[in-house]
């Protein structure tokens, strides 16, 4: 199944801090070649990020982490639970630009 940003999903996910592999919930930044590069969500809403509400479709209120970006295969992706609004991805957009400008000096 294709991926597009701003797609939200679960997928098995396994932490450089371990080798456990554990289901989260995801927010598609972009899909190449079969993998998907993310950024992790978080029920943690005390941590920094771009909340993602359960109105927008999350089961508990969230947040984006764009501190943690990751790529996961395609075949570890167990589903797609909603798209975000075009508001909620631009700002994804806008934040992530902010935080790379050093790119273009």
């Amino acid at each position: 199944m294709p991926f597009k940003p701003g797609d939200v999903i679960v997928a098995n996910v396994q932490f450089v801090d371990s080798a456990e592999i554990k289901r989260r919930p995801a927010f598609v930044l972009f899909e190449e070649l079969g993998s998907v590069v993310a950024a992790g969500v978080t029920s943690n809403v005390g941590m920094k990020g771009i909340p993602l509400s359960r109105d927008e479709g999350m089961i508990k209120d969230s947040v984006i982490k764009l501190n943690y970006i990751f790529t996961v295969s395609e075949d570890l992706i167990i589903s797609r639970l909603f798209s975000a609004t075009q508001g909620k991805r631009r700002l994804v957009f806008e934040e992530l630009n902010k935080r790379m400008a050093g790119l273009r000096e």
